[in-house]
């Protein structure tokens, strides 16, 4: 799972701890038609293409805070994924934290079209302005099937992970579709959480500029059951290359 899952040290969570159903930030995909990218925090069976990067960067409106991520990532052997990237956090004007996160994920079974998929992901999240300077741990395993050519992709996450800050061990989970509307607009739909805490929504949609190229995207989320404090609303944009790497 995605980043943005987890709120930033001294913020007040808006949506699940941070957790990267931890999932973390699987800044992945490829460039097929159908891809888990932002703004989902569910992964997918994908990374990005053999020899290429990408940058996902959005901003994340909490009812009382606005982070700031950037996702740079990139495949330089072909089947694996390596993420490095972070977040900064502004409270009342201030910048109140800085997140700094590491991933490494790859492919048992890439997905395949009318097919299924899954790997394996780990990584970490550093908070370098909370007490301590904490770092959680955590990893995951995302599974996809593809239905209908592609129109429609379901995933699925079951990880672990361990936040320092709680000094607490739990399991993680993420389930999500991706829907094609028209040839480049698709409507996410996914709920994630872990065994401690009511689970979290998120619904949006993901339009590509430039087809495999240029994406932006739109979604609000909550927890289930909570009021407008644990909402957020997030605007995003995803750039990928073509191949380049040695």
């Amino acid at each position: 799972m995605r980043i943005d899952r987890f709120p930033l040290r001294g913020h007040r969570a808006a949506g699940p701890p941070r957790w990267r159903l931890a999932l973390a930030l699987a800044a992945c995909c490829g460039a097929s038609p159908a891809q888990a990218a932002r703004p989902m925090i569910t992964d997918d069976a994908r990374i990005v293409d053999a020899k290429s990067c990408q940058v996902e960067s959005w901003v994340r409106r909490n009812d009382d805070s606005t982070e700031y991520w950037a996702m740079p990532a990139c495949n330089p052997t072909g089947n694996l994924e390596l993420t490095l990237g972070g977040a900064r956090g502004r409270l009342d004007g201030r910048v109140r934290t800085t997140d700094v996160q590491f991933q490494v994920k790859t492919l048992l079974k890439p997905l395949e079209t009318d097919g299924w998929g899954v790997g394996v992901a780990a990584g970490t999240v550093r908070h370098p302005h909370a007490a301590g300077a904490s770092r959680d741990w955590y990893a995951y395993v995302p599974a996809s099937v593809s239905l209908a050519g592609d129109r429609v992709v379901v995933h699925g996450n079951l990880g672990w992970m361990d936040a320092a800050d709680a000094g607490s061990r739990h399991a993680t989970w993420g389930l999500g579709s991706e829907t094609r509307l028209a040839e480049r607009t698709w409507l996410i739909a996914e709920t994630f959480g872990h065994d401690r805490r009511k689970p979290s929504y998120q619904f949006g949609l993901r339009h590509w500029l430039v087809p495999d190229r240029v994406q932006i995207d739109v979604t609000y989320g909550n927890r289930m059951g909570a009021g407008r404090e644990e909402r957020w609303i997030s605007l995003g944009l995803r750039l990928l290359s073509p191949a380049f790497l040695p």
